[in-house]
C-alpha cells in the first residue's frame, strides 16, 4: 500500500496546482514535496502529474486517483482533528469509580457542580468497593483509600484518613471501658471486611504499633453499614474521623482509647496513564484536588 503521507502531499499539490504553494501550505521545502510525489508515482507505477517548467497538470490516471483519494483523506483529516480537539477541550464521557463511602449527598453535590461548570462532559459513575480493572473496564479515574497494589497505574494523593475507636453510649452501659488495646478482646466490635466474625485492627500510639484481633456480631464491606451498626449500639467501631467527629462532639458517640488510632490511610486518585491525558480527565482531577471535602483530611 502507498504511503499515506505521500498521498496527502499529492492531494495537496493537485488541489493547489503548484508544488510551491502546496509546499507553503504544508510547511515543507518544495524539494520534499516533489520527492514525495515522485515516490508515490514509483510505488504506484504510474505518472500522476505532468511537469513542465511553466506549469503542472494531472494525467488521466492522476485525476482518477485524486478523485478517489481526496474525499476519504478529507474524512481522515476531519477525524484526526476531531480527536485532537476532544483531547484539548473538556468534553466527552468520563467514567469514574468511587468507593461506597462516596455514595452520599456531599459527593453528588461536587459532581453536580462539576457538570454545571463543564456542560460538554458526561459522567458515568461506578459506586462500588470492588477494585475495578481500570483498563479492562475502560475507567478514566478511580478514587481509592489505602495501599495501592497495582504499580502500573498513575496515582496522585488527594488527602488522608484516620480511624478512631468509638462506641454508642447505649453499648457502653454496664460495660467496663477498655483501657488498652488488648481489652478489645472482651468487647463486641463492628467489623469492616471481617471473616468468620473476626478481624485484625492495626492501632498506633506514638511510635507503637499493635495488631489486635477483634470479633463481633456484624461485618460489612463499607463504612456506611459499619457506622450504622456502631451508632445503633452493636459494638465498638473503628471509624474514619470524618464519620464520627460531629457525633463525638454531640455525645452520640464516645471515643475510646483516645491515644490510639489507625495509621494514616492515604486517599488517591488513580488513572491508567499520564500520556495523552484528555482535557476532561485533567479538569476533573484538578477539581478533585481543589475540593474541600469532609470525606478526607487535607494532606497538610
Amino acid at each position: 500500500m502507498a504511503d499515506l503521507n505521500d498521498i496527502a502531499v499529492f492531494v495537496r499539490v493537485a488541489q493547489y496546482g503548484s508544488f510551491s504553494r502546496a509546499a507553503h501550505s504544508l510547511g515543507m521545502p518544495v524539494s520534499t514535496v516533489s520527492r514525495k510525489v515522485t515516490s508515490l508515482e514509483e510505488q504506484l507505477g504510474v505518472t500522476l502529474i505532468q511537469r513542465t517548467t511553466r506549469k503542472l497538470s494531472l494525467t488521466a490516471q492522476g485525476r482518477a486517483y485524486y478523485d478517489r483519494c481526496s474525499e476519504p483523506l478529507a474524512h481522515l483529516i476531519d477525524a484526526e482533528q476531531a480527536l485532537t480537539e476532544t483531547q484539548r477541550k473538556p468534553e466527552g464521557l468520563l467514567k469514574i469509580s468511587v468507593p461506597v463511602i462516596f455514595g452520599q449527598e456531599v459527593f453528588y453535590e461536587f459532581v453536580s457542580s462539576f457538570l454545571k461548570a463543564y456542560p460538554e462532559i458526561q459522567v458515568d459513575l461506578f459506586v462500588t468497593n470492588l477494585f475495578l480493572d481500570l483498563i479492562a473496564e475502560n475507567i478514566d479515574l478511580a478514587i481509592r483509600f489505602g495501599e495501592l497494589k497495582d504499580s502500573s497505574i498513575v496515582a496522585q494523593r488527594l488527602g488522608k484518613s484516620v480511624r478512631y475507636l468509638v462506641a454508642a453510649p447505649d453499648y457502653l452501659k454496664g460495660r467496663t471501658l477498655p483501657s488498652r488495646p488488648d481489652d478489645l478482646k472482651e468487647h463486641q466490635c463492628v467489623l469492616l471486611n471481617g471473616r468468620n466474625g473476626e478481624a485484625e485492627w492495626q492501632l498506633v500510639s506514638g511510635g507503637t504499633l499493635v495488631r489486635q484481633q477483634v470479633s463481633g456480631p456484624v461485618s460489612s464491606r463499607d463504612f456506611e453499614a459499619v457506622s450504622a451498626f456502631t451508632y445503633r449500639g452493636h459494638g465498638i467501631g473503628l471509624l474514619p474521623s470524618t464519620y464520627c467527629d460531629d457525633k463525638i462532639r454531640s455525645g452520640d458517640l464516645i471515643r475510646l482509647l483516645p491515644d490510639w488510632s489507625s495509621e494514616e490511610i492515604f486517599v488517591h486518585a488513580v488513572y491508567p496513564t499520564r500520556r495523552f491525558m484528555p482535557a476532561r480527565l485533567q479538569v476533573f482531577l484538578d477539581a478533585l484536588k481543589a475540593w474541600k471535602t469532609p470525606l478526607w483530611l487535607p494532606l497538610h
